[in-house]
């Protein structure tokens, strides 16, 4: 018999650990100002910067070195723009500032997903749905196997390779995320449903190609092949990293997944207790959290998504003294080890359960 881990606080527990999230919420927005406007402007300037070189160098470069060096500045550039950046002003973290550049619904990032598929599919779907089977389209995105709640099929047995394939062309696995293949399929929906996304994605797509594969190589004229493969490089570097930060976000080991049933009728606080067991953590230094865009304060981001980010690791301090009073669990650990355990969840769903495997997180309880 299945336990609905979301019920394991008694009621009153579960909304008087919403109130306490809602109150911290209030104290964080009551204070936002100047040093939240610094940040993100601070932000956006070294990441300019960072583009700025990294392009010249790429350009310009005499050798190897300060090739690989330009490269890396280009890397570090898009990543802080996909994730400290347009991540979290989509999220209308700092809509308050009424800054036509940080606003939310006009904001238009360095990736070939259109702003406004990624604020339906990851805004809404995701942070409305997080980790409920069925609803939550970014658990898995529909091509990894993640718990055993999910039918097993042979061609699981070889979702490692679709886990590398996701990482390295991961803007486009999120670009075209929205088209929803799985439901073209089965017939759910039609290929005509999804004109208006498809102009919008080719759009978005046509004008990061032209940018990155054509107009800056014609710009460097005979040095365009070392210029083509320094963005090319630099894309790669992005997809990679921002896969394995959002995968140990939500796939980690003891990430818990839930059914749709379990969440009918949810208040305030299971939806806050919901967002905490399946999300997880990763501790680091400032700059793998900025790096991150905070991300690694997943828990955090899910409670609070429309927070400034680099309020997180201030409010994470007061939600783990809450998990404590409430003796609710807290999954956090290393970058490494988190990562870690996102790789044997992928092999462990692999292979179809056997009789006798432990269950999974999904109904094991907290």
């Amino acid at each position: 018999m299945k336990t609905n881990i979301l019920h394991t606080l008694s009621h009153q527990e579960l909304e008087c650990f919403g109130d306490e999230l809602d109150k911290l919420r209030q104290e964080v927005i009551a204070d936002l100002g100047k040093r939240d406007a610094d940040h993100i402007r601070n932000i956006i300037q070294k990441q300019r910067y960072s583009e700025i070189a990294g392009r010249a160098l790429i350009h310009f470069s005499l050798n190897p070195i300060s090739w690989a060096a330009g490269v890396g500045l280009l890397s570090t550039a898009k990543i802080l723009e996909n994730m400290e950046i347009g991540h979290n002003v989509m999220h209308g973290q700092y809509d308050w500032m009424n800054d036509p550049q940080l606003n939310s619904q006009t904001y238009e990032w360095d990736t070939v997903c259109d702003s406004e598929s990624w604020r339906n599919t990851h805004n809404f779907e995701h942070h409305t749905y997080t980790n409920i089977l069925g609803k939550d389209r970014d658990y898995g995105y529909a091509v990894l196997r993640l718990t055993d709640d999910e039918p097993w099929k042979p061609r699981h047995l070889f979702q490692f390779i679709n886990y590398g394939l996701l990482s390295i062309f991961f803007q486009w696995g999120v670009g075209l995320h929205e088209l929803e293949t799985e439901k073209l399929r089965s017939g759910e929906i039609t290929w005509k449903d999804k004109l208006p996304f498809i102009k919008r994605f080719t759009k978005k797509a046509a004008k990061q190609v032209s940018k990155d594969y054509i107009l800056f190589p014609l710009l460097a004229g005979p040095a365009a092949p070392k210029v083509l493969i320094g963005n090319m490089l630099a894309n790669l570097n992005r997809n990679l990293w921002t896969s394995t930060i959002i995968f140990c976000g939500h796939f980690t080991e003891k990430a818990q997944t839930f059914r749709e049933d379990e969440c009918e009728n949810e208040t305030r606080g299971m939806w806050y207790y919901r967002q905490l067991l399946g999300s997880s953590n990763f501790t680091g230094g400032k700059w793998l959290h900025i790096m991150s865009g905070h991300l690694s304060y997943q828990i955090e981001h899910h409670m609070f998504p429309d927070i400034p980010a680099h309020r997180y690791p201030e409010m994470a301090t007061k939600v783990q003294q809450l998990c404590e009073k409430y003796d609710i669990p807290y999954n956090t650990g290393s970058f490494g080890s988190q990562f870690k355990t996102v790789l044997a969840r992928i092999a462990r769903y692999s292979l179809p359960p056997k009789k006798s495997a432990p269950l999974s997180p999904s109904v094991s309880g907290p």
